[in-house]
């Protein structure tokens, strides 16, 4: 599904309670539908979620959840996306009261920091009771190891092959400190901001140089901001304490 929208195929909208309404389509055309035709103005917020089961690391490209608020991005409106980890164990029962007890209040200090242009914040709360989480940390996107990628092979009842996708159970361990995936190992609840359009200063760079080109003179800095993380820890044109800080210590 990940960041995919109907386009051969009507939209149904159902008025499912006051203020309430049911899409069939896709997350991205949720959020379509509810900036574009639902609301009257455009609004303030769009929040994605709460998912079931975490969104990081290589998650992020497959996810309908992430999507929807990349989609909010896309449109101009400040979006975040909110997933609930679970492990095998609990991957029926997952800890929803952890997002409830602290996804509000990490919302708000998230706003108040602000969020930059063309940037989306992905919260991934851990697989633990509220009173167990160990705290905020503004992670960068993590990368999980694909050996434990596989293909489970099997045979229906008439001897036909069928395939599953399955990963190797476990945690993720090796995860890289500051990533989405040590966070949640550790019982942190995960901030991290992705870019929703993704650029590559570096190769650019490298491109430009083998046509002859300065992808930076042509496109000028403002075209080639990356993540623009600079923006995300500076507020008023002054310089101030990094995201991470400003998170730990506004409680």
């Amino acid at each position: 599904m990940s960041h995919s929208l109907s386009l051969n195929d009507p939209l149904r909208l159902r008025e499912v309670g006051e203020r309430h309404f049911a899409v069939k389509g896709t997350p991205t055309d949720c959020v379509i539908m509810g900036a574009r035709h639902i609301m009257k103005d455009v609004p303030d917020l769009v929040l994605s979620g709460v998912n079931r089961g975490r969104n990081c690391a290589e998650d992020v490209t497959y996810s309908g959840t992430v999507a929807g608020a990349m989609e909010g991005t896309v449109l101009g409106i400040k979006s975040i996306a909110l997933s609930q980890a679970y492990a095998f164990t609990t991957r029926h029962t997952p800890y929803w009261q952890t997002a409830i007890a602290h996804g509000p209040d990490l919302i708000r200090r998230v706003l108040a920091i602000g969020i930059p242009k063309d940037v989306l914040v992905n919260i991934n709360f851990p697989d633990c009771v509220p009173e167990e989480v160990a705290g905020v940390s503004v992670t960068v996107q993590g990368k999980r190891d694909q050996e434990l990628l596989r293909i489970d092979a099997r045979n229906d009842g008439r001897g036909n092959p069928y395939y599953w996708i399955a990963f190797s159970r476990g945690g993720t361990p090796g995860a890289a400190p500051g990533s989405d995936l040590a966070a949640l190992n550790d019982k942190r609840i995960s901030v991290t901001p992705l870019r929703a359009r993704p650029d590559r200063r570096a190769v650019h760079d490298q491109a430009g140089a083998g046509f002859g080109l300065s992808f930076r003179r042509q496109l000028g800095e403002d075209g080639l901001e990356l993540l623009g993380l600079e923006r995300f820890l500076q507020r008023g044109g002054g310089r101030e304490r990094p995201a991470a800080d400003c998170l730990r210590h506004s409680r």
